[in-house]
């Protein structure tokens, strides 16, 4: 791999930098046209393809080789194969795949960044008003959007099936938990546990086609409702991932309350979101951040000890926190018995 960090020192890196988008575009493109499911059949020249994907062929052999620079694709002798990180998560069908978060962030939320400047003046999200409404009531759009999330979710799994002893407890409640993608893998997981997904109601229909892809029919609950309205199931462990960074601070104290309610004495809630370190957030963290400025009204990613005062206001016992994956922390906020 050749491609390095620009050298913002000069004048050269900070152009390299400011259109780093070009390299993310050919990237998502790459995803989009679903060319590292087409190499996985064995390596192939720019001609081979073309062929397989349908192309014109212009512009496709400077393409491979500028994911074979980024380290996405291996060349030799004009033929082009996946990387092993390529091979594992940009594969269509493989566990690890995460694509399907790209193909969400090339549709949904690419053309956004245009309008930063004016979020910044404004203080308004770019997203209309009534988008999530919309993207709810068409289902091509609402599949997208569960992709997207479960593609986020895909690399921290390995991590929440191990994050607690699972052994110990006997019901979990995944809240806003979409088609069921972490019930479903802890419950496969650990054959005791009964797994719970508290969701809106569009998204019952995917929660059913999958768990039956997943051969999980009746081992997960779906759970259809509002969690600002309606009260949570009662578990021994709740997970809150990907969902207080929608909301301000006062919401997510709500959150937290409703979540202290719902989990049994002696249980735990797990949260896990990109959380700011007060000390010097890293930049990911920060660009996950800007994003809940354009698509939401008042959300944002947080640091831990915002967190963890919400958690002792809403009763939690005792809070404790531990990176989760590469940017993503977990706080473990453990109700009395």
């Amino acid at each position: 791999m050749t491609s390095t960090a620009p050298d913002v020192n000069s004048a050269q890196g900070i152009l390299q930098l400011g259109n780093a988008f070009a390299q993310a575009q050919a990237v998502l493109t790459a995803v989009e046209l679903d060319l590292f499911t087409a190499l996985d059949a064995g390596p192939a020249t720019g001609q081979d393809v073309a062929a397989r994907l349908g192309l014109h062929g212009r512009g496709l052999r400077d393409l491979l080789r500028l994911l074979a620079a980024l380290g996405l694709l291996e060349e030799e002798d004009g033929r082009f194969a996946n990387a092993p990180g390529a091979a594992r998560h940009l594969v269509g069908g493989r566990p690890g795949y995460v694509g399907g978060a790209l193909l969400g962030a090339k549709a949904n939320l690419y053309h956004l960044w245009d309008g930063l400047a004016e979020t910044l003046r404004s203080g308004r999200p770019r997203s209309a008003a009534d988008g999530f409404a919309a993207m709810l009531a068409d289902g091509r759009e609402l599949r997208r959007y569960v992709r997207m999330m479960e593609g986020s979710l895909e690399p921290l799994v390995p991590g929440l099936l191990k994050a607690i002893d699972w052994a110990g407890r006997r019901s979990v409640l995944d809240v806003g938990g979409g088609r069921g993608a972490l019930a479903g893998r802890l419950v496969a997981a650990h054959p005791g546990l009964a797994g719970h997904v508290f969701d809106l109601p569009e998204m019952e229909p995917l929660f059913g086609e999958h768990m039956a892809e997943l051969g999980l029919t009746g081992a997960v609950r779906f759970h259809a409702g509002d969690f600002f309205r309606d009260e949570l199931p009662r578990a021994d462990v709740l997970v809150l991932g990907h969902i207080l960074h929608n909301w301000p601070p006062e919401r997510r104290g709500d959150l937290m309350g409703a979540a202290f309610r719902a989990v049994n004495p002696g249980g735990l809630l797990l949260v896990h979101d990109r959380m700011l370190d007060d000390g010097r957030p890293g930049v990911d963290n920060l660009l996950a951040s800007l994003i809940m400025a354009l698509v939401t009204e008042g959300g944002s990613e947080y640091p831990v000890a915002e967190l963890a005062g919400l958690a002792r206001d809403a009763g939690f016992a005792a809070v404790d926190h531990r990176p989760l994956a590469e940017n993503e922390t977990l706080v473990l906020c453990r109700k009395a018995a």
